[in-house]
């Protein structure tokens, strides 16, 4: 409002212009609108914020889990001695000691009678050395006596050189390779040796103790089986429960008592539901523990308040004329409610159900508690076998000793955000799919 507003009103109902007022006015005019200035640039900060808590994240996860999605392998031609490999049991040949030894003396290294450096030059490979040989021998017993190629993946302390991640200038008893190892390491990659590639088998192997052949592709099926437990039960149960509380239910004392215990429900810690776990699922009805069955039936009952909470509040923002429009052309009250009200409100409720799951998805204290904590090697099958979790793997790792651990740690942190991420997606286009602004 300028002065010449303020004088033009005035001005028409005849009355003169107070200068004093028009100060006062226009002072409180400009107090607002730099209130308002102040209030956007609070909401920009707060944003920048919390986004740049998120890029810090996000960059900290990435800059440590990036090299766990490429690896090296050792390529080297390998005499198969028929003196010292087993025909008919080809795996309880000493392969890596028979590649380390053949290795020295192509560096023109001498060992001693110790065999000393043989083991030292032994701890550079993986032990997935030994399976792919005995897998050739296996496959092909024409081999013996003749030399092959024979390509495996570095040692977890191996790849981490080769990667950076340790460095020769440390100290020699502050790192786990010596300096020897080192020259040899150099030597093999100066010859061509030594091969970068995608790290396929972070995706297809399972849990492993040894870091280099250690996948997450277990604990993806084990929460891909928990996940199909946990929707099965909470979805139906906890839709049914809302539908009922919101449009059936009687309002009285008891119904009231019901909806404050839901609310507290959706707040009791994830502990204490890993708690109820293990005293009702595995003491009392003795299901298999660390199974996704147990893990399911966990998360089902933490995500049923929240599926439940959503859903009321979804079918409480369909406007009343739906219902009185529907009663008054003679549909009953159940006709009602589950062919015009829930239609409507599927999109709120698909969003809160999936925002749930994906909130289950990345739960880990009551996987802990009921022993999804455990070293389960190899890929489930079935819901009662035992398995790990994405969260409960990436537990294990971090607290594992391996230093090449803690790179796959983050990477199994970005292969579950990615699936949360996916999660959250889906409910926001389905939201955006079926909303209807009335």
């Amino acid at each position: 409002m300028t002065d010449a507003t303020l004088s033009k009103g005035a001005d028409s109902q005849g009355v003169g212009v107070d200068p004093a007022r028009v100060s006062k006015l226009q002072a409180g005019i400009k107090k607002r609108y730099a209130k308002e200035a102040r209030f956007k640039l609070y909401g920009v900060l707060a944003v920048s914020v919390a986004v740049g808590f998120l890029l810090l994240l996000l960059g900290r996860i990435i800059e440590q889990g990036h090299t766990a999605f490429y690896a090296h392998e050792i390529t080297l031609p390998v005499y198969m001695d028929p003196a010292r490999i087993d025909r008919t049991y080809p795996q309880g040949t000493n392969f890596e000691l028979l590649v380390a030894e053949q290795e020295l003396v192509r560096l023109g290294v001498q060992d001693d009678e110790q065999g000393t450096k043989a083991r030292a030059m032994r701890s550079l490979f993986s032990s997935e050395l030994k399976f792919r040989a005995a897998a050739l021998v296996r496959n092909n017993p024409n081999i013996i006596g003749q030399t092959v190629t024979i390509a495996a993946p570095a040692s977890d302390e191996a790849d981490l050189f080769y990667k950076g991640e340790i460095s020769r200038d440390t100290p020699s008893d502050q790192r786990r390779i010596s300096d020897q190892q080192i020259v040899w390491l150099d030597q093999m990659k100066a010859s061509g040796a030594v091969r970068t590639h995608f790290n396929g088998a972070l995706f297809t192997n399972g849990d492993s103790t040894e870091p280099e052949l250690a996948g997450v592709l277990g604990a993806v099926v084990g929460s891909a089986l928990m996940l199909l437990v946990t929707a099965l039960i909470a979805i139906p149960i906890g839709i049914g429960a809302a539908v009922y509380l919101e449009e059936f239910s009687p309002r009285n004392r008891i119904s009231d008592l019901i909806e404050v215990n839901i609310n507290n429900l959706a707040a009791v810690p994830s502990i204490v539901y890993g708690l109820l776990g293990v005293a009702l699922f595995i003491n009392w009805m003795h299901l298999p523990r660390s199974s996704p069955l147990v893990g399911g039936l966990v998360l089902a009952l933490m995500a049923l308040p929240t599926i439940i909470i959503a859903t009321r509040s979804s079918l409480k923002a369909v406007p009343p004329s739906i219902r009185e429009a529907a009663l008054a052309m003679g549909a009953s009250r159940t006709q009602t409610v589950f062919q015009h009200v829930l239609p409507l409100a599927m999109p709120g409720v698909m969003t809160g159900t999936i925002i749930s799951m994906a909130h289950a998805l990345g739960e880990t204290a009551p996987l802990l508690l009921i022993g999804m904590v455990s070293f389960v090697p190899g890929i489930p099958h079935s819901a009662v076998e035992p398995t790990g979790a994405l969260p409960s793997l990436v537990y294990i790792w971090e607290n594992a000793s391996e230093r090449a651990f803690h790179e796959r740690t983050a990477a199994a942190i970005l292969v579950l955000l990615a699936f949360m991420i996916v999660m959250n997606a889906g409910a926001i286009l389905l939201r955006r799919r079926f909303e209807r602004r009335w």
